[in-house]
């Protein structure tokens, strides 16, 4: 695995052999949860004896502020600040706003919080780096710029991380989702060893090729929040602090959360009504898309997918029939992808080429004023 220190613009071209098939590793459908490998991380990055993210006498940004200041950083790029996808997510990369949005030649920018849900990493709020509930701070942009690299150390000044007083590099980590029939070449962004970010330019998604290609940061909102505030559990991330200096931390927020979202997902959630549930979402689906509406049948992919993670942490699922439900999910999926090149696609391209002209006309007619 190669690091990349900063300085070495991540390049963009596909490179010879960088498609390898990944192996499924998590027990749940989408990618591997970036909550697994923090721990150890992080002491390898307090053993570095490394700078401490905030300058000391400065007050680190709670975990609202955190999100904040990333939000007014990327609309300050131009991207479009959309709220969290109402629906059950494994990671930020399943939401429409990013899947089907990759799709197509049109423009688009966007940045939000997605709040993200792997049932079988929950441990009833027993581990302090491992939960089934997370979020996660996701930026596309398609086309990806030249200067992607730059802008994203700039996200990381503006969250009070100085690139220059840190080890800050890019780890070699191509990405692969087999239920969306999606891949890209990507990096893990570490910074004094601890893997902060992913950076991905997205090659191809439910079997499509993107063109352009758009790259895909997605910051994992907790672990750096807790390398920002110095703290060893996300439950001790402070979340919000007011003027009367009141503070509320993560687990006064989601702790308790954890703990009834665990027993509902291990021992509670009806297995029965899971699997009937499957059913009828996966027919739901080819039904909607009989309509040509892949828009609303995407939204019962995901249900699909929540489904089987649920079933999956239930531990009622042989490997056999759980290859089986991955291959299901993915057919849904790129059918959802087929249509939505089909019929919003080229909508997105239409309107986006009419803007153009009414601007460049626009600007015609001011230059002869």
């Amino acid at each position: 695995m190669d690091a990349q220190p900063i300085g070495a613009q991540a390049p963009l071209e596909k490179r010879p052999g960088a498609h390898k098939q990944a192996e499924q590793t998590s027990q749940q459908l989408g990618e591997t949860s970036p909550q697994a490998a923090f721990a150890p991380a992080q002491q390898a990055a307090c053993a570095t004896g490394s700078a401490p993210a905030i300058a000391q006498g400065t007050l680190a940004p709670t975990f609202q502020e955190l999100i904040m200041n990333l939000q007014r950083y990327w609309a300050a790029q131009g991207c479009v600040i959309l709220q969290p996808y109402d629906n059950e997510v494994g990671a930020g990369t399943n939401a429409p706003a990013t899947t089907l949005r990759s799709l197509g030649k049109g423009t688009w920018r966007t940045a939000y919080v997605q709040g993200c849900r792997r049932p079988a990493d929950g441990r009833y709020g027993e581990n302090p780096n491992r939960t089934q509930h997370y979020f996660q701070f996701q930026v596309l942009i398609k086309p990806s710029p030249d200067n992607i690299q730059d802008l994203y150390l700039g996200s990381l000044r503006a969250i009070g991380i100085d690139p220059d007083k840190h080890d800050v590099r890019f780890v070699e980590d191509d990405w692969e989702s087999p239920t969306l029939g999606a891949w890209g070449l990507g990096w893990e962004v570490w910074i004094d060893g601890m893997e902060v970010t992913q950076f991905t330019y997205f090659q191809q998604v439910g079997g499509f090729e993107c063109s352009p290609v758009p790259v895909e940061i997605a910051y994992g909102l907790e672990r750096l929040c807790m390398y920002i505030q110095s703290v060893d559990s996300m439950f001790d991330i402070v979340w919000a602090r007011g003027d009367d200096g009141v503070t509320f931390t993560y687990g006064d927020v989601y702790l308790e959360n954890e703990r009834q979202y665990s027993r509902y997902n291990f021992e509670v959630a009806d297995t029965d009504f899971l699997f009937r549930e499957f059913e009828a979402r996966e027919k739901e689906c080819k039904d909607i898309l009989a309509h040509n509406l892949p828009l609303p049948a995407y939204d019962c992919v995901l249900k699909c997918s929540h489904a089987f993670n649920l079933l999956d942490a239930r531990g009622v699922i042989s490997a056999t029939e759980r290859t089986n439900y991955i291959l299901r999910v993915r057919s849904i999926a790129k059918a959802c992808c087929e249509s939505y090149m089909k019929h919003v696609a080229p909508l997105y391209e239409k309107n986006e080429a009419a803007a153009s002209t009414q601007v460049n006309a626009t600007t015609k007619g001011e230059r002869h004023e």
